[in-house]
């Protein structure tokens, strides 16, 4: 057959499951309804249709990169395997304990979300590390002997070990993990040590928890993934998506589900970072809405902000601090419950709340027609005429406005005695406040300020709303690129294979050692590029170094990048400087006379990706007059105005769309406001701009 570099990126998220091909320079996409049961039959209907679009067999598909929220809904459903963690003695409780902080202050009635594991499922033995790795008390072999018959006993499908200071000598729970293997051979097992090898033993002990939960599951998904696509004639490697914006191996991603977390999200910025690139744009606002949640991530430098640590599942109204932390490479990103199928509801206090808590795809919103009778965004949507009922997912489903119509009355209009349209209203403009406050909030906390910034739009949802975040946002210019309704599948494809290797190595700059920095840092190194050749063992390997540091006494630390030669030439008086800058550039002033700490190191192998090629951004020409015309709910004017109605693929390189306008496409429905117009660039890109200001 053929020979063809066709590649497909799979992206499964709460309510579509999305599938890309990309044959040359072609894409050819396709959204399919997420299938709870068995995801993976969602995976082949979608690869069967994108690849008969594309005329070609699955058989010549040479490279699958998937990315999935299966162990992100397994940590939040709680319906992970039965699992153990066994620990320090003494310290069975962390993980309940937490950090002892309240996420809400004020609430009399805060209640802290229950541990993944139940207080007789945690295990301890009796052994110590101190905090340099040196043994306090021996861990005796024979104890661990009779640990492991208890957990046969009982029945464990996957064991997590996490021990005191494992991070800076592993040889208790290697131990560990060496008498499981042989009396459990059926049992998974992960070890902090190698899972998230940092200090601070609640982080460090709940991410290894949740790997060894979701491990067994995970593992089991992807085998029967790869014998689908076997199946189907497809033989070439499987690889996934991480939460660090990189690609790893199957194998690695079945030893580390954990940073499977976030991967679609992670899929999106990365995306969004390839179309800064192409536009030269050093400072952008991600704004991507699905189905389920909105996730907003600030790029600059087109490159998207990340951080080691972050929370999943979190049980108060996506509250900081009322989650799951997990400790592991992540791209910085704010996630609220505000997708298309977020449920409305009127709350006690009589004011309308939209999500956290998702329709998803089964029964869906209630215009599916599906068995929903609860009113979601998209319903919303629907009757303030932004989705056309007869052509919703390239006719795909068929929307039904009465049923939308039915469940805002009987949910929102009904207990607030407004009509269906006002209810519709509300919701919508409550969904766009929530994120655009969102979007400040992570803004200010990261020292940013929006009214510089490029918003660029993807998911199913986002070209719906983003038009009128700009507006409340004050960001003057919105893109919406081609293939925006799949964008976090396409972002699979642009992403690079990595991997990140940290240490926790507490050091402060008064007693800084060039040579244990030296050692340790090229010691990363070359374990991440061991994880990165695995991969791909031709490509070009570059190594990214970041080190987090603090001033003496501060419980929290800021992310400092080092160049390539300031890692290999390590020197005390640069680090200070790199951190002093920093810290005055998110804070406004340095600390004097304090000693400066490093707590976390961290080196990212990544291959070269081929940098995108610029685009040349057209002139506005001639203004074009559309004679069909729809009636939409122009929230800023709050009023139904006539909007000018075409598909995307007929609008002509270079010329203007006034608002209000609506631009339609298979994936999604891109709403230009009455305060904006349109420009269709020559890269296929719906740019929208000001129309007060002039645009660009």
């Amino acid at each position: 057959m053929e020979a063809i570099d066709a590649r497909l990126g799979v992206d499964i998220g709460g309510t579509f499951t999305d599938v890309v091909i990309e044959v040359g320079a072609k894409f050819y996409s396709t959204k399919i309804l997420t299938n709870y049961e068995a995801p993976e039959k969602a995976i082949i209907e979608g690869m069967k249709q994108v690849c008969s679009e594309a005329g070609i067999h699955p058989s010549q598909i040479v490279s699958v990169i998937h990315g999935t929220t299966l162990a992100t809904n397994a940590l939040i459903e709680r319906r992970g395997a039965k699992t153990a963690l066994i620990t320090t003695e003494g310290f069975r409780d962390v993980i309940e304990m937490r950090t002892e902080s309240r996420f809400e202050q004020y609430d009399l009635n805060l209640q802290l979300p229950d541990p993944l594991l139940a207080r007789n499922c945690r295990y301890t033995l009796k052994e110590r590390m101190d905090a340099n790795g040196l043994v306090l008390i021996a861990l005796d072999r024979a104890e661990v002997e009779a640990l492991a018959d208890t957990l046969a006993e009982v029945g464990y499908d996957s064991i997590a070990v996490g021990l005191m200071h494992s991070y800076l000598n592993d040889d208790h729970e290697k131990m560990i993990r060496d008498v499981l293997a042989e009396r459990l051979p059926n049992v998974t097992v992960s070890i902090s040590s190698e899972v998230s090898p940092q200090m601070r033993e609640y982080e460090r002990f709940n991410t290894v928890v949740a790997n060894a939960y979701v491990k067994p599951m995970i593992s089991s998904y992807l085998s029967r993934l790869t014998e689908c696509f076997k199946a189907e004639g497809v033989g070439c490697r499987v690889f996934l998506m991480h939460s660090g914006g990189g690609i790893i191996s199957l194998e690695s991603a079945v030893e580390f589900p954990v940073r499977l977390v976030e991967s679609g999200p992670a899929g999106g910025a990365i995306f969004a970072a390839y179309i800064a690139s192409r536009y030269n744009l050093d400072k952008v606002l991600s704004f991507d809405m699905g189905g389920t949640t909105a996730k907003i991530c600030l790029i600059n430098n087109q490159t998207p902000k990340t951080s080691r640590v972050f929370e999943v599942a979190r049980t108060y109204r996506f509250k900081k601090g009322s989650g799951m932390p997990i400790s592991i490479p992540v791209i910085d990103m704010v996630e609220i419950g505000a997708g298309g199928g977020s449920l409305a509801h009127v709350d006690s206090m009589r004011q309308v709340r939209v999500g956290p808590e998702s329709a998803g795809s089964e029964p869906g919103p209630a215009c599916y027609g599906l068995g929903g009778d609860r009113p979601a965004v998209t319903d919303a949507d629907l009757v303030l005429g932004r989705l056309d009922a007869d052509n919703f997912a390239g006719g795909a489903i068929q929307l039904d406005t009465s049923c939308s119509e039915k469940a805002l009355d009987a949910a929102i209009g009904h207990p607030l005695d407004l009509d269906t349209q006002t209810a519709a209203f509300a919701v919508s403009e409550l969904v766009d406040e929530n994120m655009a406050n969102a979007a400040r909030v992570h803004a200010v906390e990261n020292g940013e300020d929006l009214s510089g910034y490029t918003m660029i739009a993807f998911g199913g949802a986002a070209p719906l709303h983003a038009g009128r975040l700009c507006e409340k946002l004050g960001v003057d210019r919105l893109l919406v690129p081609q293939g925006a309704g799949v964008g976090s599948a396409i972002g699979f494809l642009r992403a690079p294979f990595s991997f990140e290797a940290t240490r926790s190595v507490f050091m402060q700059l008064s007693g800084f050692n060039v040579s244990i920095v030296k050692n340790l840092l090229e010691e990363m190194a070359v374990e991440a590029k061991s994880f990165v050749r695995s991969c791909d063992d031709e490509a070009d390997i570059v190594s990214e170094y970041k080190v987090y540091m603090r001033y003496s006494g501060q419980g929290w630390e800021i992310p400092i990048l080092l160049t390539q030669s300031q890692a290999e030439n390590p020197d005390v008086t640069v680090f200070k400087e790199l951190f002093e800058k920093k810290y005055i550039n998110l804070f406004g002033r340095k600390i004097d006379d304090l000693n400066i700490e490093i707590v976390v190191w961290a080196v990212n192998a990544t291959t070269v990706v081929p940098k995108a090629i610029s685009i040349a951004e057209l002139p506005s020409t001639s203004v074009i007059n559309i004679s069909s015309k729809r009636d939409i709910f122009d929230p800023a004017l709050s009023k139904m105005v006539k909007a000018s109605t075409i598909h995307r693929i007929e609008m002509e390189l270079g010329a203007i769309i006034e608002g209000p306008a609506v631009i339609t496409e298979d994936e999604t429905t891109i709403i230009v406001p009455s305060s904006r117009s349109a420009l269709r660039q020559s890269d296929g890109c719906i740019d929208i701009f000001n129309s007060v200001k002039g645009g660009e």
